[in-house]
């Protein structure tokens, strides 16, 4: 009989961890009818000032909205940031106007495409690590996300397990 007491109660409690850790694993925040899948950062080098953020945006409702700039612990300023390549050479902008998520739209943001641009680091990120902040929205306003810190030179896949879609 003890030994089965035992065997309940283990069993219980990888069920309660299982079911904690489930809102965790997903990494994903909504705001209205946007949906912010997996926010994400790469760990800096010791004394970078600069780091850009990562997330893929999906618009579940019938009006666009526009993300348009943000907010992270221990950063000076977040922007909108677009990189391009035009005549071979790899261009990064400010995007005053930020990034239009329209109705039934999903919108990456990517290495060497749209991204956060944070600016003004006081310390540097850590592998492993979470990073509480904000997006700014036109219309769902100020929205609450945490930056998983993945590795230097991450891509955002290994954090899924899984290729975006």
């Amino acid at each position: 009989m003890l030994h089965f007491r035992n065997i309940l109660r283990a069993s219980l409690l990888s069920a309660a961890l299982t079911i904690t850790a489930a809102p965790l694993a997903a990494h994903e925040f909504k705001a209205g009818s946007l949906e912010i899948d997996h926010p994400w950062t790469r760990a800096t080098p010791t004394g970078a000032k600069t780091a850009a953020g990562y997330m893929t945006i999906t618009n579940h409702g019938t009006a666009p909205d526009r993300l348009v700039g943000g907010s992270a612990d221990g950063v000076e300023t977040v922007e909108v940031h677009q990189m391009s390549v035009e005549n071979d050479l790899m261009k990064m902008r400010k995007l005053d106007d930020g990034v239009e998520i329209k109705p039934g739209e999903t919108v990456e943001f990517k290495p060497s495409s749209y991204h956060l641009m944070m600016m003004g680091l006081k310390s540097g990120f850590k592998q492993g690590a979470m990073i509480k902040g904000a997006l700014a929205f036109e219309k769902a306003g100020k929205v609450p996300v945490e930056f998983e810190v993945q590795a230097i030179g991450a891509t955002g896949a290994e954090a899924h397990g899984h290729h975006k879609h």
